[in-house]
């Protein structure tokens, strides 16, 4: 995975996964007690995609997100409509209510999600209409993607993963009601992020090279620059994770969920300041008092510290002290075994981010972040469909581990393969057909055809991973969910084996011109790997995983998908042959070349009687019948 995938459980960008990094989000850990994951994730810089989330003990959070920031998900309670919720103990059975109000506090949480999604993706277009695809955002993107790997490696790992069951625990059983418990987590937890992003600054031309090496294609001084003023996201991220906890702790869900949006909003007002300056970003020399450097820099960094402000009037509200006391607690050991397989994880899968950066940033000006957007994209139907799954079956399966009832846990996640099946690998079909023209219709603003049409190749190239990549997050929470931290990591290890081999390969047998086609295909190809790798040991954990539905169902599915994709080519060529090349034609090919495979892709499932769409369909026929 790439840092993106770590983030997958990370955040800092969807914060953002929704943190924007090229590779898998890590996924969070389900704990043994069903838990929704509702968690915002907005982008902050790409460091969120870059990076990906901490699998969580306990919680989920939501893996589609490569941008900057950590999501918090609450755990399941009764929503009194001031932020505050009871806790599942003390939710009331009286005829439905109680499950309203939840289902209210979910869907606001959603809608913040929803909304984080949206703000992270509109920044990272807007990033790439003011700088382009070239040095200025690869530095952009490698600088942005440290605070969140850093952070990740230092604490991020015992935020996410120790510190609310901790928490939760300290606040009923201590007699003064945990306040000097979270004293001293804010002490250490405060000492370990100043040290940690002091020593980060020192040492930022080391962390640059790490990530681009000498290459005359990239420009090691300006992601330098860049990173002496975004290194310092390190210690915003760590408060807005620990705030965030802290809420949780006392079932307040509201801010944590909302923080990433005004992270992307800050951003999004950052850019447009960039774009009203005169002249250009100087890159021979660079200088740090360049006025574009310098709003670039301050103004992201901004935006992850108002992302941690924001939630402090809500923990004023709550009454804890903020006053830090020095000194060590033994419940922030409890859960030392997990943390520290989760803190592997993360730091393997930054080895395989660090491999396809390197190879991306010797090629072309320019490789690396297509490959981040290209991944972006990819990461969007999963974020917005595979992880409503994901949020589904979680709940169902951790219960069934929980039972030590593997039946009905296989059961469970082989109805989420298959449900991410039938939702996943008709738009994987459709990506795949229309690449080139998705690209021109988003991108082909600021540089012409040349990066928009790489972008388009590399994304039709590497559309295939969706349904792996979904498969393979399903397979790391169902070991989560069986309190299992170590094989999620071994399995991150045989990825990033396949990745960093790739990526050696890529660059010293592919031509410059295609580096980022290879890099994006590759990524793809380790969650082929993953999904397969991770199939082998659940069989050995759980036994026979009755693979034979899953593969009937993926086997229809694809011949739709395949069907569909092929008419969506067909209509997207003949647009292509009477329409002038640019945006609009672009946008065409992609809404009639979508819509009519879409159409076509459902259509044949339908005939094959699918039977994951039944419901679906009868209900279409039931409508349609009553007019």
């Amino acid at each position: 995975m790439n840092g993106d995938e770590r983030a997958e459980a990370l955040r800092p960008g969807e914060a953002g996964a929704e943190t924007a990094h090229p590779t898998e989000p890590i996924p969070r850990v389900a704990g043994p007690a069903p838990t929704p994951p509702f968690g915002g994730d907005g982008s902050s810089g790409d460091p969120t995609e870059t990076t990906q989330p901490i699998p969580v003990f306990g919680r989920v959070v939501d893996e589609a997100r490569p941008e900057q920031h950590t999501e918090v998900i609450p755990q399941v309670a009764e929503s009194h409509g001031d932020g505050t919720a009871e806790s599942p103990e003390t939710t009331r059975d009286d005829g439905g209510s109680g499950k309203q109000s939840l289902l209210r506090a979910s869907g606001s949480m959603a809608v913040a999600t929803l909304v984080s999604r949206i703000t992270g993706f509109g920044w990272k277009l807007v990033l790439a209409y003011t700088v382009g695809f070239g040095v200025v955002n690869d530095s952009f993107t490698v600088a942005n993607t440290l605070p969140t790997s850093i952070f990740e490696l230092l604490i991020g790992g015992v935020l996410t993963s120790v510190i609310v069951p901790v928490l939760v625990r300290a606040q009923k059983s201590d007699a003064d009601g945990g306040r000097a418990y979270v004293q001293k987590l804010l002490g250490a937890a405060g000492l370990v992020l100043a040290v940690g992003t002091l020593l980060s600054m020192l040492l930022a031309p080391a962390l640059v090279w790490l990530y681009m090496g000498d290459g005359d294609k990239a420009s090691p001084e300006l992601a330098t620059a860049l990173a002496y003023l975004l290194l310092p996201q390190i210690a915003c991220y760590g408060a807005s994770a620990l705030f965030g906890a802290l809420l949780q702790s006392k079932r307040v869900f509201g801010p944590p969920a909302w923080a990433p949006v005004v992270n992307n909003v800050v951003i999004l007002v950052t850019l447009v300041i960039y774009r009203a300056l005169p002249g250009e970003l100087t890159l021979n020399p660079v200088r740090m008092s360049d006025a574009h450097l310098l709003t670039l820099g301050i103004g992201v960094t901004c935006g992850v510290l108002a992302q941690a402000c924001v939630q402090l009037p809500a923990l004023r509200r709550t009454g804890l002290s903020f006053r830090p006391r020095l000194g060590w607690d033994s419940r922030l050991s409890e859960f030392g075994g997990m943390t520290l397989w989760m803190l592997g994880y993360v730091g393997v899968s930054q080895i395989g981010l660090l491999s396809l950066s390197r190879v991306a940033t010797a090629s072309d000006p320019g490789a690396w972040s297509i490959y981040n957007y290209t991944w972006m994209l990819l990461q969007l139907p999963y974020g917005v469909i595979g992880f409503s799954v994901m949020t589904a079956i979680l709940p169902r399966m951790s219960a069934a581990a929980a039972d030590r009832d593997h039946a009905r846990m296989i059961d469970d996640l082989s109805l989420g393969n298959r449900m991410s099946t039938v939702s996943l690998l008709p738009i994987s079909a459709m990506m795949t057909a229309l690449g080139v023209p998705t690209a021109v219709a988003l991108f082909s603003v600021r540089d012409g055809s040349g990066s928009t049409e790489q972008l388009g190749i590399a994304l039709a190239a590497s559309a295939f991973g969706v349904l792996p990549f979904a498969i393979t997050m399903m397979q790391m929470r169902a070991f989560y969910a069986l309190k299992d931290a170590r094989t999620p990591t071994l399995i991150m290890v045989v990825m990033t084996v396949v990745k960093v081999l790739m990526a050696v390969a890529v660059g010293e047998l592919v031509p410059s011109g295609d580096v980022v086609v290879a890099l994006a295909f590759t990524n793809s190809f380790t969650f082929v790997v993953g999904s397969l790798v991770g199939e082998l040991w659940l069989r050995h954990r759980l036994g026979p995983l009755g693979s034979g539905r899953f593969l009937d169902t993926l086997g229809r599915t694809l011949v739709a998908s395949v069907a569909g994709g092929v008419l969506a080519w067909l209509v997207s060529r003949a647009l292509h042959g009477v329409l002038p090349a640019g945006p609009v034609t672009g946008w065409a090919q992609l809404v009639l070349g979508g819509v009519t495979g879409l159409v076509a892709v459902f259509g044949v499932m339908w005939l094959l009687r699918v039977s994951e769409l039944r419901p679906a369909f009868d209900r279409i026929t039931g409508l349609l019948r009553r007019r």
